[in-house]
């Protein structure tokens, strides 16, 4: 049985908050530590304001597409934007130097420091994250890094 959460939402900042809350409801019921479900809050809002914002570009008539699979081990959450879509590695460092100032790029490298896994696919337009659940998998891990 496939217990995915899957949604299609217009480009909007309050249906995405809305599905936001129930994934994290979702990652609450299976008992993820705060760790896990504040960097789970703070990587999903991410993805969903850069698929609104950037990927679709506040276009009403385009969609995004999430789905998530929360369990005891670990929450996957996909994001799809019907947008352009973009090269990753184009995206400058915003740690160097030459872009402290700059706004653009921080929220991909907070996604990509919070979830364990990232995958960018689809030109840019899908991101698929995984976090595990620390709770469950502490006893398991080797040395943190």
């Amino acid at each position: 049985m496939d217990d995915s959460l899957r949604f299609i939402i217009p480009s909007d900042y309050l249906e995405g908050r809305a599905i936001q809350k129930r994934i994290l409801d979702e990652v609450e019921k299976h008992r993820f530590g705060e760790e896990a479900l504040f960097a789970i809050k703070l990587a999903l809002e991410e993805g969903l304001i850069n698929a609104i914002k950037h990927g679709n570009k506040l276009d009403k008539n385009k969609k995004v597409q999430v789905t998530a699979l929360v369990t005891d081990e670990q929450a996957e959450i996909t994001i799809e934007d019907e947008g352009p879509g973009f090269d990753r590695s184009s995206v400058p460092d915003p740690t160097t130097e030459e872009n402290l100032e700059r706004l653009h790029g921080r929220g991909i490298l907070l996604m990509e420091a919070y979830m364990h896994d990232i995958e960018w696919s689809r030109g840019g337009r899908r991101v698929r994250m995984v976090r595990k659940n620390d709770a469950s998998t502490a006893g398991n891990r080797g040395s943190a890094a």
